[in-house]
């Protein structure tokens, strides 16, 4: 009888130092996730605010003064276009068929 007991004793040890591992791990395990939500949510927020960034930065009267400023570019007209005009006929539409 007395051997049973300890059977059962250091059972019972086990079981609950199982258990307080698993408790242990599971609390590690949530505030890992809690973090990596946390995480997430600033990294949405940051993307969220340079997409807004971007849209700003791209807007078509912003491009045309930066192109104008910096790069010196001028809007293309009739009097400063050159048209390029085919030579011989390997690049007619005609001669590709």
């Amino acid at each position: 009888m007395t051997r049973l007991n300890v059977v059962l004793l250091i059972a019972v040890i086990a079981s609950a130092l199982y258990l307080v591992q698993t408790q242990y791990e599971s609390r590690r395990l949530y505030a890992e996730i809690d973090k990596a939500v946390s995480e997430e949510r600033k990294i949405q927020q940051e993307n969220e605010r340079l997409q807004v960034e971007k849209r700003a930065q791209a807007t078509p009267l912003r491009v045309e003064k930066l192109a104008k400023e910096q790069l010196q570019m001028r809007s293309a007209s009739p009097a400063i276009t050159q048209y390029v005009q085919p030579k011989g006929p390997a690049s007619s539409p005609a001669a590709a068929q």
